[in-house]
C-alpha cells in the first residue's frame, strides 16, 4: 500500500488539538488509471451554487392547486366527527378531502395505504383531512377551521409498557395485512431474514410486538460466565429527525391520456410507482413518477404523502402540489426511530472474544413500514468474530409517527452499544482498544449473525491508519478534563440488480441512461466509471436521470447500493459501446480491433497516434453508411456482498462546571473499496462526520406521556451548528470490493455509524463516566459528574 496522499494539515489553534483534523488522505495503491481516482467537481455543483437547480416545489404547475394537511392534535384517540363546513365556505378552497373521499383500494394499514387517518388517529401529526384551494394562503388558513371532535384513548410511549401482556393496543383498528410500501430492509442492507424460532415465538408478549428476529449460536451463556472478563451495557437513544434542507414536496396531476403523473422529491421513482400501484389500484404503466433534484433526504423520501396527493389529483381532476411546513415535517413524517440494547460481552485474557448476548427493542412508532429491528439485529455484532452469541430484536408499535430510514438505519445505535462496550472490555483487560478490535477482526469466510458469509473487509488498514495518527499517538499526555476515543463501525452493504443505456452522440459526447436520483454527486462516479473505459474526459460524459416512463430498472437511492450496483451496469453498458466503437474504427482503418485503443476521445492503433479517429467522426461516419447504431446497454444481476468498514477518532475536552462536551477533532477512516472520485468521497465522510455529531450531541425528537412532540421547529431542535463542528479529519483506505465497479464499493452509510460512539468513549478517557443515552447532552453530563 502506497502512502497516503494528504493536503497540508492546518496548525492546531491550541496545544491540546493534537488531532490532524484538517488532513484529508487517501491510503492506495498506485491503479493506473487516467479517470478514476482523480477529484473533480460534482456535475451539478455549479448549478446548484448559482440557484439554477430547480427543485420540486419550485417547478410550473399549471391550473395547480395547493393542499394543506390537518394534522391530528391527540396521539390516541377515536375520530367521532369532522365538520368542514367552514373551511369548505373558505373563499378559494376547492375540497376538503377526508379518508372516505380518496380513490384508495388498499386494504392494509400502512402509512400510504392509509394516507387519511379514517375512525382513529395512532399518533399527534397524524393527517385527518387534506385541505385543497387555489392559493398556498387560502389552503392554510381553511385548514384551520377544520374540526375534529376526538374521544381520546390510552396513550403508550413507553415501549416496555406497550410489549407487555395485556398492554392496550396502540391501535385498535388493525384491518387486513396488504403490501407495504417497496423500501424494506433489504433496500437498505441485503442483511438475512432470521425467521422467529420456536423460543422467541413462543415468548408472551403484547400484540404491539409487530416484529422478532433471533439469531443463535453456540451456547453464549455459558461462554460469556467462563470469560475472564464481561462487560454488561445497556443503552438508549432518541427518534431523531433526518433535518434535510427540502421539505417533502409531491405534485400530482393527470395527463392528456389519463396517466397518473407523480412529480416529487423521491428516492426511488420506480419503488414509488410499484407503491403508488398498489395504493390506487391503478396499472404500473398508466403511472409516471418524475423524481426531481434532491434538496436531502437521508432516508426520509421513500414515498409517504405521494398517495394522498396522487388521490386527490384523481379526485379532482386537476393538479395538486403539497409542500411541508416545517413544524408539519417534525410531527407527520418519518423520522429515524429510537432503540434501547441490552447488551453483554466478554473476552478471555488473550483477548479473543467469547460471546455477545444482546436484546434490542426498536421503538417503531404507530406504523412499522420501516422498522429496523430485523437490521439491528444483524449490526449489533459489529464487524467482529463472535464464537458464541444470541441475539434478540423485537419491534414495538408506540403512538408515535412511523419509523423510517436515516442514513444507516439502527448502525448509530447498535455501534454505540457495542463500541462501548468493547472500549470497557480494553480497559477492564489492560489492552489497547484498537489492538482488542484487531485481533477479532472477522475473517473472509467467516458467518455473520445471519448466515452470511463476510468478504474481504478492510478493518485491518482502517485500524491501521487510526492508529497512525498524531491524536491517538499523543493521546496520554493531555490536560485533565481532555480524552481521546475511538469506534469502528460497519455496515453490510445492500445490493441489487441494474440496468444502465449508453448513448454515443454525433458529437461524441456519452449519455448514461439509469434512473438514479443523485443525492449525493454519484453522477460523477457513473460518469468516471465509463469515461474511464471508453476513453473520454468526464465532462463529457452525462448521466441521463429518466423518469419512470423511460427509465431502465434502476434500485432506488438508499443503503450504499448506487455505485456497487448499478455502477456495474454502467460498466458493462459503457463496455458494450467501447466494443461498437473498436468494431466500427476497425473496418474504416482496417486494422484488428485489438491493436485499437480509445484514448482522449479518440480510436487509435497503439503506438501511431497520428492515425487516431475522433470518436464523434467515426460515429457519424458509422451512422452515414448505414451501420447499426454504436450504443451499449449493461445488465447485471446482484451481486456479492461488499461489506464497509470506518472508524472514528474523537478528541474532546469536558467542561466539570457546566458538564458541555466540546469536540476538539474528529477524524473518519473508511474503507471504499476504490475512490473513483476522492473529492467526492470526502465530501461524504464530512456529512456523515456532522451528522454522527447531531447523534452524540445534540438530536433528540422528544414526546410527552401523553404523546405530544415537543420538539417540533429547528428552535427548539438542535442540529449541528458551525460552533458544534470541529475540523475534521479523513482518511480513505481502498481495500478493492472484488465486484466492485474498478473495486468501488458503497460509501454513503458509513460515515455517521461510529461518531456518536467515539465521542462518547473519548468522553470516558477524559472523565472515567461512561454514558449510556444518546444524545450526551450537557445536562446529561453534568447530572453524571456531579452525582
Amino acid at each position: 500500500m502506497a502512502g497516503p496522499r494528504s493536503s497540508a494539515p492546518a496548525q492546531p489553534a491550541d496545544p491540546c488539538d493534537t488531532i490532524d483534523a484538517m488532513t484529508d488522505q487517501t491510503a492506495v495503491a498506485g491503479t493506473g488509471h487516467r479517470v478514476i481516482g482523480a477529484s473533480r467537481p460534482r456535475p451539478d455543483s455549479e448549478a446548484k451554487v448559482r440557484g439554477r437547480t430547480r427543485y420540486a416545489a419550485d417547478r410550473p404547475m399549471a391550473r395547480g392547486l395547493h393542499a394543506r394537511p390537518v394534522l391530528a392534535s391527540y396521539a390516541h384517540a377515536r375520530i367521532e366527527g369532522i365538520d368542514v363546513a367552514a373551511a369548505a365556505a373558505t373563499p378559494g378552497v376547492v375540497a376538503v378531502l377526508l379518508a372516505a373521499d380518496l380513490p384508495i383500494t388498499a386494504t392494509a394499514r400502512d402509512r400510504q395505504s392509509e394516507p387519511l387517518a379514517r375512525d382513529e388517529v395512532v399518533f399527534a401529526g397524524q393527517p385527518v383531512a387534506l385541505v385543497v384551494a387555489e392559493t398556498p394562503t387560502a389552503a392554510t388558513d381553511a385548514a384551520e377551521l377544520v374540526e375534529v371532535r376526538y374521544r381520546p384513548e390510552t396513550v403508550l410511549v413507553d415501549t416496555a409498557v406497550a410489549m407487555a401482556v395485556g398492554a392496550p393496543a396502540v391501535r385498535r383498528s388493525d384491518g387486513a395485512e396488504g403490501v407495504g410500501p417497496t423500501m424494506g430492509s433489504a433496500t437498505h442492507a441485503a442483511v438475512g431474514g432470521g425467521a422467529d424460532d420456536a423460543v422467541i415465538g413462543a415468548e408472551a408478549w403484547s400484540s404491539n410486538v409487530s416484529g422478532r428476529y433471533r439469531h443463535t449460536h453456540g451456547d453464549a451463556v455459558n461462554a460469556l460466565g467462563g470469560a475472564a472478563q464481561a462487560v454488561s451495557v445497556s443503552i438508549g437513544t432518541s427518534w431523531i429527525h433526518q433535518a434535510h434542507l427540502e421539505p417533502q414536496t409531491c405534485t400530482a396531476w393527470l395527463d392528456e391520456d389519463d396517466v397518473l403523473v407523480v412529480e416529487a422529491a423521491i428516492q426511488g421513482g420506480l419503488s414509488l410507482r410499484s407503491d403508488l400501484a398498489n395504493v390506487l389500484g391503478r396499472p404500473v404503466n398508466r403511472i409516471r413518477v418524475v423524481p426531481t433534484p434532491l434538496g436531502g433526504a437521508f432516508g426520509a423520501k421513500w414515498g409517504l404523502f405521494e398517495p394522498l396527493i396522487a388521490a386527490a389529483a384523481i379526485r379532482l381532476r386537476r393538479p395538486v402540489r403539497l409542500c411541508l411546513e416545517r413544524r408539519e415535517e417534525m410531527l407527520a413524517t418519518n423520522p429515524g426511530q429510537a432503540l434501547r440494547v441490552d447488551l453483554r460481552i466478554g473476552a478471555g485474557h488473550d483477548g479473543r472474544f467469547a460471546a455477545l448476548e444482546a436484546r434490542i427493542v426498536a421503538d417503531a412508532g404507530a406504523y412499522d413500514d420501516f422498522s429496523s429491528e430485523e437490521l439491528a439485529a444483524v449490526l449489533v455484532a459489529g464487524p467482529y468474530e463472535w464464537p458464541a452469541y444470541d441475539i434478540r430484536a423485537y419491534g414495538v408499535r408506540t403512538n408515535r409517527f412511523g419509523a423510517g430510514a436515516y442514513r444507516a438505519p439502527a448502525a448509530p445505535q447498535t455501534a454505540f452499544a457495542l463500541e462501548t462496550a468493547i472500549d470497557e472490555l480494553a480497559e477492564r483487560l489492560r489492552i489497547d482498544p484498537i489492538e482488542l478490535r484487531r485481533r477479532n477482526a472477522a475473517q473472509p469466510g467467516d458467518a455473520m449473525v445471519d448466515g452470511e458469509a463476510w468478504a474481504r473487509i478492510g478493518l485491518p488498514e482502517v485500524l491501521d491508519a487510526l492508529e497512525s495518527t498524531p491524536a491517538w499517538r499523543a493521546r496520554r499526555g493531555l490536560p485533565a478534563g481532555h480524552g481521546v476515543g475511538v469506534a469502528v463501525g460497519s455496515w453490510p452493504g445492500a445490493t441489487d440488480s441494474a440496468a444502465a443505456i449508453c448513448r454515443i452522440s454525433p458529437n461524441g459526447t456519452v449519455q448514461l441512461v439509469t434512473g438514479v436520483v443523485d443525492m449525493s454527486g454519484v453522477a460523477g462516479g457513473l460518469a468516471a466509471i465509463a469515461a474511464e473505459i471508453l476513453g473520454l474526459d468526464p465532462a463529457d460524459v452525462e448521466h441521463v436521470a429518466a423518469d419512470t416512463a423511460t427509465a431502465p430498472p434502476t434500485p432506488g437511492s438508499g443503503g450504499s447500493v448506487i455505485t456497487y450496483s448499478v455502477g456495474r451496469a454502467i460498466a458493462a453498458a459503457a463496455a458494450e459501446a467501447r466494443a461498437g466503437l473498436l468494431a466500427a474504427a476497425a473496418l474504416q482503418l482496417e486494422i484488428a480491433e485489438e491493436d485499437l485503443e480509445l484514448v482522449d476521445g479518440t480510436v487509435r492503433p497503439r503506438g501511431t497516434p497520428d492515425r487516431a479517429i475522433p470518436i464523434a467522426k467515426l460515429v457519424r461516419a458509422h451512422a452515414r453508411a448505414g451501420r447499426e447504431p454504436i450504443f451499449g446497454r449493461g445488465a447485471t444481476a446482484r451481486p456479492s456482498l461488499a461489506p464497509l468498514v470506518s472508524a472514528a477518532l474523537a478528541q474532546v475536552e469536558v467542561d466539570a462546571e457546566t458538564g458541555e462536551v466540546r469536540l476538539h477533532g474528529l477524524h473518519l477512516v473508511q474503507d471504499v473499496g476504490r475512490a473513483l472520485n476522492p473529492a467526492l468521497v470526502t465530501g461524504q465522510l464530512h456529512g456523515g462526520v456532522v451528522q454522527s455529531i447531531g447523534w452524540g450531541l445534540l438530536e433528540a425528537l422528544r414526546h410527552d406521556a401523553d404523546g405530544q412532540l415537543l420538539a417540533g421547529t429547528f428552535l427548539d431542535y438542535a442540529v449541528p451548528r458551525v460552533e458544534h463542528v470541529p475540523a475534521i479529519g479523513t482518511t480513505i483506505v481502498e481495500v478493492p470490493a472484488p465486484d466492485g465497479p474498478f473495486g468501488a464499493k458503497g460509501v454513503g452509510e458509513g460515515p455517521v455509524i461510529p461518531g456518536a460512539a467515539a465521542i462518547a468513549n473519548a468522553i470516558a478517557a477524559a472523565t472515567g463516566i461512561r454514558l449510556r443515552e444518546l444524545p450526551m447532552t450537557a445536562p446529561r453530563m453534568w447530572r453524571a459528574l456531579h452525582r
